[in-house]
């Protein structure tokens, strides 16, 4: 009697189980927000992403209003404020389609922007990269990047890549 399995050989590389051939998949989480640092991070993300066979997450956060006792304007106001969520992130996929040849992971979520990223990160095990870019006004880098290098530095267990905010195109070209 013959065995039919076959033992893994350099030479015979497809004998190998897919689950050892598989390279873990790293995703870079984009936090979309309306600050001009954006588009370099996205930038950033895309090309890191494309060179390294990733792909990219977008999270966007809706901040709960505080109009508790007009809930039905509050609802309507939450509403208005997904639905350009939505169409914003619909428009940065293309990009990141456009840069990458992939479409983006897309995370709409409701709360505070600080916990929500921490909150998402911990629920998806292939986000591997958080980045951000820091904003070029003289009040600092901006809030995500004031926490998370400071107070919820230990929070993360993803590396974070902060990018300068005020890089060009060829800039992010060059070092990517």
């Amino acid at each position: 009697m013959t065995d039919a399995t076959q033992t893994p050989t350099p030479e015979n590389p497809q004998s190998q189980p897919e689950a050892q051939a598989a390279k873990p998949l790293r995703i870079f989480l984009v936090v979309v927000d309306d600050s001009p640092e954006l588009k370099v991070a996205l930038r950033y993300a895309c090309l890191r992403a494309r060179k390294s066979g990733g792909k990219v997450a977008l999270l966007t956060v809706l901040e709960k209003g505080e109009m508790q006792h007009w809930l039905a304007v509050e609802n309507l106001i939450r509403e208005e404020q997904r639905a350009e969520a939505e169409q914003k992130l619909q428009k940065l996929a293309r990009e990141v389609n456009r840069l990458t040849g992939t479409l983006p992971a897309l995370y709409v979520r409701e709360g505070n922007r600080l916990e929500e990223v921490l909150a998402l990160i911990a629920e998806e095990p292939s986000i591997s990269i958080l980045v951000l870019a820091a904003g070029t006004d003289p009040e600092g880098p901006g809030p995500l990047i004031s926490y998370y290098t400071g107070r919820g530095l230990g929070r993360l267990r993803i590396p974070l890549t902060i990018v300068p905010g005020g890089l060009s195109n060829e800039a992010l070209d060059a070092i990517t």
